[in-house]
């Protein structure tokens, strides 16, 4: 059962240092639990957005606290400087924030690292190629899935979107299943290609494409997530 971190985790309930450490500490240790397993997703996603929130809080503190105005407060005429204070000092409300933000960072930075090496080994281990002829458009298509030792291919139908930002355009892939072949002397990529294009006459002379992985892995944590990522980066 997949344990989650609500988005919130720092400002609700209890601001308390011990209690947040409990708590986070609590959620990592499930999170390498998942790692030992293979299963990288959704536990590394939700690193990343968490990490991300807790270093915009830091920021956000850091900009909220210089913004107050400031008084002088000595004269250090040894060093000929001007020493201020802020007229508003932290609370202890705010300093329990920024312990727990402190101790937070290195946790999810270490986790994070965790998840990267265990995600780059394994997109190591896919191999990516085209089945017959690549058309001039590429934005939809076929995927075939081979896991491991599976003696299934895995047949998805994929669809390319892109959106675009001010300062960015994504790529978003979808995958919707269509069936699996058991792996025959007749059931070969080009085969089932084939067998694909006699029913499905809406995709006439389809982008098709292969990812074996050479790790058996899980399907929906683990393989699907990086074959979608390692089909974008293949065709973009």
């Amino acid at each position: 059962m997949e344990k989650k971190l609500n988005d919130n985790w720092i400002t609700e309930q209890h601001i308390d240092f011990e209690y947040k450490k409990y708590l986070l500490l609590a959620y990592l240790q499930h999170v390498s639990e998942r790692f030992e397993e293979t299963r990288l997703y959704p536990a590394l996603s939700e690193l990343v957005k968490h990490y991300r929130n807790l270093v915009a809080l830091r920021e956000q503190k850091k900009n909220l606290f210089d913004s107050f105005p400031e008084k002088l407060s000595q004269t250090d005429f040894q060093h000929f400087k001007l020493v201020y204070e802020k007229l508003c000092d932290d609370d202890q409300l705010m300093r329990e924030i920024e312990n727990i933000i402190a101790f937070s960072i290195p946790q999810f930075e270490q986790h994070l690292a965790e998840g990267k090496k265990i995600y780059d080994f394994i997109e190591s281990k896919l191999n990516i190629y085209p089945v017959g002829i690549v058309p001039l458009h590429t934005d939809a298509g076929y995927l075939f899935l081979r896991n491991g030792n599976l003696t299934e291919t895995v047949v998805f139908e994929y669809q390319i979107t892109i959106y675009d930002q001010p300062n960015e355009r994504y790529r978003a892939i979808g995958l919707q299943y269509v069936n699996s072949y058991e792996k025959t002397l007749r059931n070969t990529y080009e085969n089932i290609k084939h067998d694909l294009l006699h029913y499905n006459k809406n995709l006439p002379n389809p982008a098709t494409y292969v990812i074996e992985s050479e790790l058996t892995l899980p399907l929906e944590d683990t393989l699907l997530p990086l074959a979608k990522r390692t089909l974008v980066k293949y065709l973009h």
